[in-house]
């Protein structure tokens, strides 16, 4: 029974004379016969609102429960022999994939302090080797780290955080090893190349600091529904036991995390919701003193804090939808004492600033499109970074450095492999570092890659980024991969991914559609697709499906659709709403039992997210995310060809919402299309760990998009 909602819902567990999972298929010769495995069915029913509510499947979610284990192990054992005549087909793509990326690889030295700091791979082993070199480039190398070395033994392995203090003597990492992302600190000595004894486990592995005594670090811990909510100073060579807690953020909906100003001035802790955002700040210096408030929280308002000589600049949504920055004196900085330096633009929307000794670079955001203005920091004069394509991204990397004139960035399009710049903010010259090679013969002259536009429900205009060979012709024949998330106000940028080159020298067309829920077009495109607005995502995709289809980009016999997380619920809603549109669907990690989760505060991210889908313990909010929630509208009818991916130990989407969808769609569903679930019983939201092992998993993929389509080769 869920904390809270006791006096709200009245629950009845209806026995049916068996024990979960009683019928689940697990001899091996009915796997031969390639019979789906059937779940049980032990009604959970309870009363919401005034509506009877039936979950056929909630006893999925006790993970301690041997039948479940069984349960989601037969359906594995189900999925591999459905999909074993692919095992060529498999190894062919998996082999394509490889091929393309230089295995032995190093990344754009980035050079902070007197030294340069890069990660390598080399062929055949799965993780990254961090390492650096003092004074030059030719210098001797120094490994940081041998991800591989520290791998050893764990099926999953993933780095967290990886912050070198200030003298450069020492580095602290965090380690996942398992995919549920509850991560343990370690610090090394880069001197004597030892770990400390010190260890810090059960922390959020993305926010570490350092003081500028390179003594003090600050990180986060975790609560029970894996929200980090507290932030502890540890003293270098103490017992963690001893760790003295800085600040306790006792809001459920705000996540809280520590950080630092680029030029070192100040430490900072950000507490945030969903909707608003509160800052304290303490000089880096003194790192055992108390924080300050920069500005009481405002519900709705967001801002972001940044520092320069003496001011601190401040990214802000405070009257200002699409974000405007304000200055302000860092010995004053009340409110009463913000001055605006970039105003508020329905056009333009301001996503953060970087900050540089002589420039300021803000990242902006218009007609869907990302763009750099670059500032004078003594002048005030501004101009804007050129690109050379119409449709392209970009991401800002390799700016540790506060002194240094260059803006590095990393560039690249759909057809445009990425490379690493240096821009020289005076000059506006562009250095090319580094073209990363797309190996076995790819020419970008060979592909083509567009922005349309399909017209939603209500008129709006939904772009979408598409590629395909030149080659390729327009007439209804060929197969297509349409792509969609849109939540979060997250953006899906049209990139460079080598992986996709085994669809298109296929004959595919692939195109992300940028719906609304998404940042692609402005903080209204999000608004407008979140909360009583959601559904607008999920029309908008259709629009784009059957834009695409209009058109003769494809047909609806050849049109697969593929989403993750936020994106599953996306693959979720649209195929309940249009089945027939769609030939395969592909759910990663979907996020698909929406009003059960949103009911559950102790699962990871329910409470924060009620300002995201709203809250259905609030009867007007229950009523609107019932209409769309996936597994709740499920019913007797065809469904095309489903293959959904789950995580074990995913903290963000609990595997049982995809284990709950698939035996919910094998009672209903009334065709014989494909239904598959892949759930990883080692790995988390984010899938294997590995760079082999992740291409392994997308072959398999492509395995079963070519096998459904009749692609053989």
């Amino acid at each position: 029974m869920k904390t809270g909602i006791i006096s709200m819902v009245s629950i009845a567990i209806v026995s049916i004379g068996c024990s979960a999972g009683e019928n689940i298929m697990t001899d091996k010769a009915d796997k031969k016969m390639l019979q789906p495995p059937i779940a049980e069915k032990i009604p959970k029913i309870e009363t919401l609102h005034g509506y009877e509510r039936v979950d056929n499947y909630y006893w999925l979610k006790d993970k301690e429960n041997p039948k479940v284990i069984e349960y989601l192990e037969a359906e594995n054992d189900y999925t591999k022999s459905m999909t074993a005549h692919t095992k060529e087909l498999q190894e062919t793509v998996y082999k394509e994939m490889v091929g393309r990326i230089k295995e032995t690889d190093l990344s754009v030295p980035e050079k902070r302090g007197n030294y340069f700091y890069y990660s390598r791979t080399e062929e055949g082993k799965q993780y990254p080797i961090y390492a650096r070199k003092k004074g030059t480039l030719d210098a001797e190398e120094e490994v940081l780290l041998d991800q591989n070395k520290l791998a050893e033994g764990y099926d999953f392995f993933k780095i967290g955080a990886f912050e070198v203090s200030p003298n450069h003597k020492m580095v602290a990492v965090t380690i996942d090893s398992s995919g549920a992302e509850r991560y343990l600190l370690r610090i090394k000595n880069l001197e004597t190349g030892e770990f400390y004894p010190d260890e810090v486990k059960n922390i959020g592995g993305y926010s570490i600091e350092w003081g500028n005594d390179n003594k003090t670090l600050f990180y986060n811990t975790l609560d029970e529904a894996h929200r980090p909510d507290k932030v502890f100073r540890h003293i270098l060579g103490t017992d963690a036991e001893s760790d003295v807690l800085v600040y306790h953020e006792e809001d459920d909906q705000y996540f809280l995390s520590p950080g630092k100003t680029k030029d070192g001035k100040f430490l900072i802790l950000s507490s945030g919701s969903a909707t608003t955002t509160e800052v304290r700040y303490l000089s880096a210096d003194e790192p055992e003193g108390e924080f300050k408030l920069f500005h009481p929280r405002q519900h709705m308002m967001e801002y972001y804090v940044y520092h320069h000589a003496d001011k601190f600049y401040v990214v802000t949504n405070d009257e200002a939808l699409n974000f405007k920055l304000i200055e302000v004196s860092d010995e004053n900085p009340g409110k009463d004492n913000w001055k605006e330096v970039l105003p508020h633009r329905e056009d333009v929307k301001i996503d953060y600033v970087d900050m540089f000794s002589g420039h300021m670079a803000v990242y902006e955001r218009k007609g869907g499109l990302k763009q750099i203005r670059v500032v004078d920091m003594n002048s005030g004069a501004h101009h804007y970074v050129e690109f050379p394509e119409p449709v392209y991204t970009f991401r800002a990397r390799g700016n540790r450095e506060f002194n240094k004139k260059e803006l590095r960035f990393s560039y690249s399009s759909m057809i445009t492999p990425k490379s690493v710049f240096d821009y020289d903010m005076g000059t506006k010259e562009q250095t090319l570092l580094k073209e990363y090679e797309v190996l076995g013969g790819y020419d970008k002259k060979d592909y083509t890659t567009r922005r349309i536009f399909a017209t939603a429900a209500d008129g709006k205009s939904i772009p979408i980024s598409i590629v395909y060979r030149n080659d390729y012709v327009r007439d209804g024949s060929r197969p297509a991969l349409l792509y969609g998330y849109g939540s979060y106000g997250s953006s899906r940028d049209p990139s460079f991914d080598s992986k996709i080159l085994s669809l298109l020298d296929r004959g595919f067309v692939y195109a992300v559609a940028h719906v609304r829920g998404g940042g692609e077009m402005g903080r209204a495109w999000y608004e407008d697709g979140k909360l009583k607005n959601k559904i607008n995502t999920f029309t908008d995709f259709i629009a784009c499906a059957e834009y695409l289809i209009s058109e003769k980009y494809t047909n609806k016999d050849k049109l697969v659709i593929y989403g993750g997380s936020a994106g599953g619920l996306l693959m979720g809603a649209v195929t309940n709403m249009k089945p027939d549109l769609f030939e395969l669907v592909i759910a990663s990690v979907p996020f698909v039992d929406v009003i059960n989760t949103m009911l559950d505060e102790t699962i990871p991210l329910t409470a924060i997210e009620w300002e995201e889908w709203g809250n259905p313990k609030v009867k007007e909010d229950y009523e609107y995310m019932v209409k769309y929630s996936p597994y709740d509208n499920v019913v007797k009818k065809d469904y095309p060809n489903i293959f959904i991916k789950a995580g074990l130990n995913d903290p963000r989407v609990g595997y049982w919402e995809p284990a709950k969808w698939t035996a919910k769609l094998r009672d209903l569903k009334t065709d014989d299309n494909l239904l598959l679930l892949d759930t990883k019983m080692g790995a988390g939201h984010m899938g294997a760990s590995g760079r082999y092992d992740y291409l392994k998993e997308k072959a398999f993929e492509y395995a079963i998009i070519f096998s459904v389509l009749g692609i053989s080769k």
